[in-house]
């Protein structure tokens, strides 16, 4: 049995206009919260990003699936403004937001995490996520206020790492985090900024393996107002908690499907398991 088919029947077992139209399984009706249009991108002759459409609904949870150098991050860096695409066109909402700077975009709602932690190690996870908060109020650069004017930021940031599983650990200084806590105090960074769109790069990247369902059942346990796109080579984790699965290959979609779909596709399986490559 393929890892693919594997992972689909153990999750199932688990669980017993300017836009482009909704791909098949999107609901009639079904609002989008980002959309890609024909986007293109070209590193001189190499071509790494191939005509990309989608429509991600809101509320959607979507994992992004593809062999190495498929093209996933740079999709998602095209998505959040790091590269700008050469044609095609890229909507938050309603809002085309194709030259918007990464910076608006953030305030707008759309935000990502990166493969490798950005973090700083001397600074407790109360303390970070507080100064995120702080940011997204523009209080953060008023260092001249007493600690109890930041009540409501440190109430705020605390709920944010109950969330995640964090509360516990506070106040211990983020180098002394296991690295699994360390990519969820990224995520609350990430939630500290209220995303209506959150990409996340390869979350569970370098987790140990007991610690990445904790991670997943994180993002799966997020509001029902945010979605979600992640990029994981993990089919367990794909399959446990993505409802569509989008499979890139060569700097396109290869296609777009339900869990049960992708596992039952014969290009998708040799992909992974043939000449193609694997995850």
């Amino acid at each position: 049995m393929s890892e693919l088919t594997s992972a689909a029947g153990e999750a199932a077992g688990a669980a017993s206009g300017n836009r482009p139209p909704a791909p098949a399984g999107v609901p009639a009706g079904r609002a989008a919260a980002l959309t890609a249009q024909g986007l293109r991108k070209h590193f001189g002759s190499l071509q790494v990003a191939r005509d990309i459409s989608f429509h991600l609904p809101v509320g959607a949870r979507f994992a992004l699936i593809g062999p190495n150098g498929a093209g996933k991050t740079t999709l998602i860096n095209l998505l959040t403004g790091m590269l700008r695409p050469e044609s095609g066109r890229i909507f938050l909402g309603r809002d085309d937001v194709t030259s918007v700077e990464p910076a608006v975009r953030v305030k707008r709602g759309l935000v990502r995490t990166f493969q490798i932690n950005a973090l700083f190690p001397d600074l407790a996870p109360l303390e970070a996520v507080a100064l995120a908060v702080c940011e997204r109020k523009g209080s953060a650069g008023a260092f001249w206020r007493p600690l109890p004017a930041y009540r409501d930021e440190l109430e705020e940031a605390y709920a944010l790492l109950q969330s995640v599983h964090l509360a516990e650990d506070c106040l211990r200084p983020t180098r002394e985090l296991a690295y699994g806590q360390q990519r969820l105090l990224e995520m609350a960074l990430a939630l500290a900024t209220r995303p209506r769109v959150l990409l996340l790069d390869e979350p569970a990247a370098g987790v140990p393996r007991d610690e990445s369902s904790a991670l997943f059942a994180a993002i799966a346990a997020l509001p029902d107002d945010i979605t979600v796109l992640f990029i994981e080579h993990d089919m367990s984790l794909v399959f446990r908690f993505a409802s569509r699965i989008i499979v890139m290959v060569a700097g396109g979609i290869l296609m777009e499907g339900s869990p049960a779909e992708i596992a039952g596709d014969a290009q998708v399986r040799e992909l992974y398991l043939g000449k193609g490559g694997h995850v």
